[in-house]
Parts: structure tokens; C-alpha cells; sequence
């Protein structure tokens, strides 16, 4: 008996030894990758979309601050806890605001790259090809999706930046909860992670969270034994998609004409009004994850059936979205609820599961072994990321953090009125001066911690999603339309009805009024 009992316990000990190696080298790995990952893409929190988020947690900390127009404030922290959360988070922690953004941005990127390796795990058992999947999405997390306005992973802090990797883990509970040859106390744990992420998801960011739950429903219609149910089961979903669809466009409420057209100024969801290369972002995914598809047979020892059912499973979701997008999301609607919904956003699950295929592909096939190919590769992909991060931010430092001085002369100006004007104050701006050269889409609100006049920009998203902010947004342009190149006496009688108090100028334009701060680029005047 003992002669069996000792290489049992033996190969017990040597599994667990090669569980341990493999688990040291994955945190290894993602750790490095997430400082590789931020130095590729940079760090700029106060920029787009995180600009957004950070004057609503601003807001919540501080509630005497943006006591004018404070619904462009809110608005993104409306059906979110994201906000409420990091305000918490800062509350508890003791730590200034910028410091505990960086942390949460950091963790966000460990966060999603480590469920991606689990993630590549269930598609292949080669060690090369895990870390080449994580490594290519490390690389390519700032890739555009598409004409979608979206990114894999912004370099900023939202509430995408943590509904994203709640998605993976929710697909990665949906493969093992469906793998047959897990244990019922596996399978019961996987449930509880899928259930878990998706919940989480739907608390920090609802409508991806919509998109991450119909890509594991899915996940779980394709994973079924017979294939009449594999074939039932994804039909029902697109057909459910689609009458979904067919009810909102028929229920949905009648449209002002100024509702009409703030819709309209987000050409993004329209794939109608799309460039080129931008509907090549959505054929060439749904290309490739077929030839997946078809190749990923379990007959090569590196691979697993889980690899066939993902690219199914993205292919199902990408050519759901397409099929609605085109149907329902058109510029001539007579209503654009579902434009407004926005279905290609379910292509940010497509094009990761494309990237991890394709990186598992690129190490299995091509790295391999070989450390030079592995550096060389790695360098060139994230120098072309890297110079296409420095270009959509070129007048800002690549790393905004806390600790270094901005150099970019709107962030500079912005942060004067900061420290040198009251809270209660009023500015206008140029409607559209977050796409200003040398502006780098820095958000005022978030920097300079004032109330300012809706801007066509990021305001203007705000209110294209929720239509009762458009009268105040249709306002805020009007008044603001031509501040640059107006007179002072058109400037006052714009916008004091408005009770603005201070204005926000370019350098080159004509002014009498008093302005106690300027630059080269930019200058802050009293309104008289």
C-alpha cells in the first residue's frame, strides 16, 4: 500500500508546487506590466472623460463647490456608486485626492490585467501563450474600439476603469461555472464570481454592466453540451436584443428639436456618419475571432475548447451589436434612444477577447522561449502606443502626477483660479475650448474646482444622454458661442443674465476688462 501511497502524494506535492510557481510568476508579471502599462500610456486625470468623474467626487467631498450648474456635475455620478465610493475611499484614507485617483488607477490596470490572465489561462495551458495575451493587452490598452469614442482602458479614472475588469471576471466565473470537469465546490464558487462581478459592474457603471451581462449570458448559451441548445440559445438572445430595440424606438418619447440635435453632435453613434477605417474597426475583430473560431479545435495540446467558445461567444455579441446599431441607431430617427444607449459599446468585450487570442497566438507561435523576441516585440509595440498617447496630449506632461508641477497653460491658468477666486464665481469659456490648441481636453471644472457655463464638449455628452439638461446646455452655447472674438459689450450682454462673474480668454483676444492673470496662451478677466 505504501508503495502507491508515496508517488500520490509525491505528484500531489509537485501540482502544488507548479499551482505556487505559476502564481508567483503571474503576480510577477502583471505587476511589471502595470508600471510598463502606465508608462505607455500616461497619466492624465483631469482629461476627458476623468475630468467628469473627478468634479463630481470634488463635488461630494466639498459640497460648496459648483453651486452653479451643478447638474453637469452630477449628472455622471447619477446612477453610479463610483463616485460615492472613491469620496469614501478618500474620507477613510486620510489621503489628498490625487493620491488615492493615482492609487485606484493603478489598481484598475493590475486589476484587469490579472483577470486577463486568468482569463488566457481557460483559453490555452502554454505558459507562453498566457503571457503573451497579457503582455499584447498591457500594450494595447489605450486601443480605440472602433468609431465608439471608446477606449480599452482610459489613461484616467472612471468608472469604466473597474466595470472592465468586473466584466472578465464575470466571464471567467461563466467558464468555470459551465466546465464540467470542475468540482460542484468549483463550479459553485465560479457562480458566485460571475454573479458577484456583474453585480459590482451594475452598481459602478450600469450600462456596460448591461453589455458585460449579455456577453456572459452569452457565454453560457454557447458553453451548452447539445448544439441544438448552443443554436437555440444564442438565437433567442440576438432576437431578444432586437425586439428590445423595436420596443424603445416605438415607446420612446417624442424629441424636441434641440434634443435632435445635441443627439446629433455625437457622430460616434451613428455608424452612418463613421469614416472608413472606423467601420473596418468593426468588421476586422469579428474576421478575426472567426478564424478563431473555426481553428480552435481541442486537438492541440496547448489549447482548450474554452478558446473556440469565447471567440463564439465575442462573435454572437459583436454581430448583435452591428445588427442593432445599424437598424436603430440612425441619424434620421425620429427618436434616438437607441442611439443613445449606445449598443457598439458591446464591442469592448469583442475586441479583448480579440487581443487575448491574438497576444496567446503571438507568444505560443512566435515569442516562444526566446527573451530577445519578447523585449524586442514588447518595446515596439508600446513605442507606437507610446507616441500615440504623446500626440493626443502633447502640451502635457506624459505622467500627470501629483507631485509634478503641470506644464500646459490652460491647466495652469485653471489652477490660479483655484487658489485665487471665490468658490460661488461664475466663469465662461469658449463653447468649445476643451478642443483648443494646447488645451489637451483638460476639464476646468475638475482643475479649477469652479462653476462654469455647459461646454459643447463633455457637457454636451452629458446632456445628449440625459435630454433634461439640454435647455441649460442650449444656453451655455449660445452665450459662449463667439467669446473670443466678440466685443466687451456683447460679452456683458450675454452673459450677465447669466450671472456670470469671470471669464476665460485665449491670449489673442481683445479685452478691456481687468485680468489679473495671463500667459502665452491664456488669460482670466473680471466681468465687469
Amino acid at each position: 500500500m505504501a508503495t502507491f501511497v508515496a508517488p500520490v502524494e509525491s505528484q500531489a506535492a509537485s501540482e502544488r508546487a507548479t499551482r505556487k510557481q505559476d502564481r508567483n510568476f503571474a503576480l510577477r508579471l502583471v505587476s511589471g506590466l502595470t508600471i510598463f502599462a502606465l508608462a505607455v500610456h500616461g497619466y492624465h486625470p483631469s482629461a476627458e472623460d476623468g475630468g467628469l468623474y473627478l468634479a463630481g467626487v470634488k463635488r461630494l467631498l466639498d459640497p460648496a463647490l459648483y453651486p452653479h450648474q451643478t447638474a453637469f456635475v452630477l449628472e455622471p455620478a447619477r446612477f453610479s456608486l463610483f463616485a460615492t465610493a472613491v469620496a469614501a475611499l478618500a474620507r477613510i484614507s486620510h489621503l489628498p485626492l490625487p493620491w488615492v485617483m493615482l492609487a485606484l488607477h493603478l489598481v484598475s490596470i493590475w486589476t484587469t490585467l490579472f483577470a486577463a490572465w486568468l482569463l488566457a489561462s481557460r483559453i490555452s495551458i502554454s505558459p507562453t501563450a498566457r503571457a503573451g495575451a497579457v503582455v499584447l493587452l498591457s500594450c494595447w490598452l489605450a486601443l480605440p474600439v472602433a468609431g465608439t469614442a471608446l477606449l480599452l482602458m482610459d489613461p484616467y479614472v472612471t468608472a469604466r476603469s473597474f466595470s472592465t475588469p468586473c466584466m472578465v471576471f464575470a466571464l471567467l466565473g461563466a467558464l468555470d461555472f459551465t466546465e464540467p470537469n470542475f468540482t460542484a465546490q468549483t463550479r459553485r464558487r465560479s457562480f458566485w464570481l460571475c454573479a458577484g462581478s456583474t453585480t459590482a459592474a451594475a452598481t459602478i457603471h450600469p450600462l456596460m454592466a448591461a453589455y458585460s451581462f449579455a456577453a456572459t449570458l452569452g457565454l453560457l448559451c454557447v458553453r451548452q453540451k447539445r448544439r441544438a441548445s448552443r443554436i437555440l440559445g444564442t438565437t433567442a438572445l440576438a432576437v431578444a436584443a432586437l425586439i428590445l430595440a423595436v420596443c424603445l424606438q416605438i415607446f420612446a418619447s417624442p424629441e424636441s428639436a434641440d434634443v435632435a440635435r445635441i443627439a446629433l453632435t455625437r457622430t460616434y453613434w451613428f455608424p452612418a456618419l463613421w469614416r472608413w477605417y472606423e467601420l473596418v474597426g468593426l468588421a476586422a475583430p469579428l474576421a478575426i475571432l472567426a478564424a478563431f473560431a473555426r481553428s480552435a479545435a481541442p486537438k492541440p495540446s496547448w489549447r482548450n475548447p474554452s478558446e473556440r467558445d469565447l471567440a463564439q461567444t465575442a462573435l454572437v455579441v459583436g454581430a448583435t451589436a452591428v445588427t442593432v446599431a445599424l437598424l436603430f441607431a440612425r441619424a434620421g430617427s425620429s427618436t434616438h434612444l437607441v442611439a443613445r444607449l449606445q449598443p457598439l459599446r458591446a464591442f469592448q468585450v469583442v475586441y479583448l477577447i480579440m487581443v487575448l487570442m491574438l497576444g496567446a497566438k503571438l507568444g505560443e507561435s512566435l515569442l516562444r522561449r526566446a527573451a530577445w523576441r519578447w523585449a524586442t516585440t514588447t518595446l515596439l509595440l508600446g513605442s507606437v502606443m507610446f507616441a500615440a498617447a504623446r500626440s493626443a496630449y502633447p502640451h502635457s506632461s506624459h505622467l500627470e502626477l501629483p507631485w509634478i508641477a503641470t506644464p500646459n497653460p490652460w491647466a495652469q491658468a485653471f489652477l490660479w483660479i483655484r487658489d485665487h477666486t471665490p468658490k460661488d464665481a461664475l466663469f465662461a469659456l469658449d463653447a468649445d475650448y476643451i478642443n483648443a490648441p494646447g488645451e489637451d481636453a483638460q476639464c476646468f471644472r475638475a482643475i479649477a474646482e469652479r462653476s462654469a457655463l455647459p461646454d459643447y464638449s463633455k457637457d454636451g455628452g452629458e446632456a445628449s444622454i440625459a435630454p433634461e439638461l439640454t435647455p441649460a446646455w442650449k444656453q451655455g452655447q449660445a452665450a459662449q458661442q463667439r467669446l473670443g472674438q466678440e466685443t466687451d459689450a456683447e460679452r456683458l450682454a450675454a452673459l450677465q443674465p447669466l450671472a456670470v462673474s469671470w471669464l476665460v480668454l485665449q491670449s489673442r483676444a481683445s479685452t478691456g476688462f481687468d485680468c489679473p492673470y495671463e500667459n502665452t496662451t491664456v488669460k482670466v478677466c473680471r466681468l465687469r
